[in-house]
């Protein structure tokens, strides 16, 4: 699928003054589409290391709390595949945009909040979980053993 091209370009509010926006709607709205939520790059690597490891898990389950990505219902455990930037990782992938700060930092502050707030409810169900960053899935071999490590317990 192509992104559109044609289109006038969106005028936004930055603060006291206006700010073009340098893509077109149809653009702008194309580039966010492709976003992804589930079946990202990191997911699928983490996914594929725990197939070949030889676990075998669900996908995305509704039933839980914030929908973790992995679910291991023998064990009761799960994990989620997150990306640094957009919930906060102490690494450099987790810079803050240097237009309308004030709205990105109180963006970030409630995915953090409402991750936090995730995990408590995992655990008081009784379920084990999991973080794996997006930057913890360059090195499998590290990956593998934390991996490894978060089952046997």
């Amino acid at each position: 699928m192509t992104p559109p091209l044609m289109d006038l370009p969106l005028a936004m509010p930055y603060g006291w003054r206006l700010m073009v926006d340098t893509l077109t709607r149809s653009r702008r709205s194309w580039l966010m589409s492709q976003v992804r939520q589930k079946d990202t790059k990191p997911e699928m690597v983490v996914r594929r290391l725990l197939h070949s490891m030889g676990f075998r898990y669900r996908l995305h389950s509704k039933e839980l709390p914030g929908c973790p990505d992995l679910v291991f219902s023998k064990s009761k455990r799960v994990i989620f595949v997150h990306g640094c930037y957009w919930h906060r990782h102490d690494c450099k992938k987790a810079s803050v945009p240097s237009s309308n700060v004030e709205y990105w930092t109180k963006k970030f502050a409630e995915n953090v909040a409402r991750d936090n707030k995730v995990l408590s409810k995992l655990t008081s169900l009784g379920w084990e979980s999991m973080i794996v960053w997006e930057c913890q899935t360059r090195d499998a071999d590290a990956l593998a053993s934390s991996l490894s490590a978060f089952f046997q317990n």
